[in-house]
């Protein structure tokens, strides 16, 4: 298979990456540093890039994210929310609309994101946070519905928070209650091809529970 995994050289990307490249799949990982996410004709160059080499994308693993809070509802930031609005939803437009196309022509393709619980149940100071994520959902979710009847699909995994081993070795007495670790999240995404694309379609798969 021919996985894209946008945001891959933090610990996240890392560990989706190297889930599928065990696996013997072809991984095409870009970060900030490969491809400007925020330029769309440099999004869509890249999705004519892997179309030329492999004429499709079985998965596109958007894992670009950012958190901002404030201390309370009225100290929110808006250029918090400039930043997120960037961050969580600009990226991820970008890359959809690019590669929604190759994603068709794969018998097996998935659209994944990953969001959070703060976008069903927004704390006071969460707003701009909150607010991006659920727009992220509400965008994949519109994917999903082009996706319909095809072999494709598109599935919001829902988290707490994500935590890996850098994390637990900088804080070794926290316990990191209801988070996801990177390597389960993976093993998760890698789960998705394993069921049908109408059952998952325009999911929310909550990994909290």
């Amino acid at each position: 298979m021919i996985i894209l995994v946008t945001g891959a050289g933090g610990p996240t990307g890392q560990a989706v990456s190297g889930y599928f490249r065990k696996l013997g799949h072809t991984v095409i990982g870009v970060d900030k540093q490969d491809v400007d996410l925020l330029d769309r004709a440099a999004v869509q160059d890249l999705a004519a890039r892997i179309d030329r080499e492999h004429g499709r994308v079985d998965g596109v693993v958007h894992l670009v994210g950012g958190w901002r809070g404030s201390g309370s509802f009225a100290e929110t930031s808006l250029d918090d929310w400039n930043l997120l609005h960037d961050l969580l939803i600009r990226t991820l437009q970008h890359v959809s609309l690019a590669f929604e196309p190759l994603l068709r022509r794969s018998e097996n393709g998935r659209f994944v994101i990953v969001s959070a619980k703060a976008a069903q149940s927004p704390s006071a100071g969460g707003a701009a946070y909150a607010a991006a994520k659920a727009a992220a959902e509400a965008w994949t979710l519109s994917l999903a519905d082009a996706l319909a009847g095809t072999g494709g699909a598109a599935t919001i995994l829902v988290v707490k928070a994500l935590v890996n081993d850098a994390m637990r070795a900088d804080r070794p007495e926290a316990r990191f209650p209801g988070f996801t670790d990177v390597n389960d999240l993976a093993a998760a995404i890698g789960g998705l091809y394993d069921r049908p694309a109408a059952q998952i379609n325009g999911t929310r798969l909550d990994l909290t529970s």
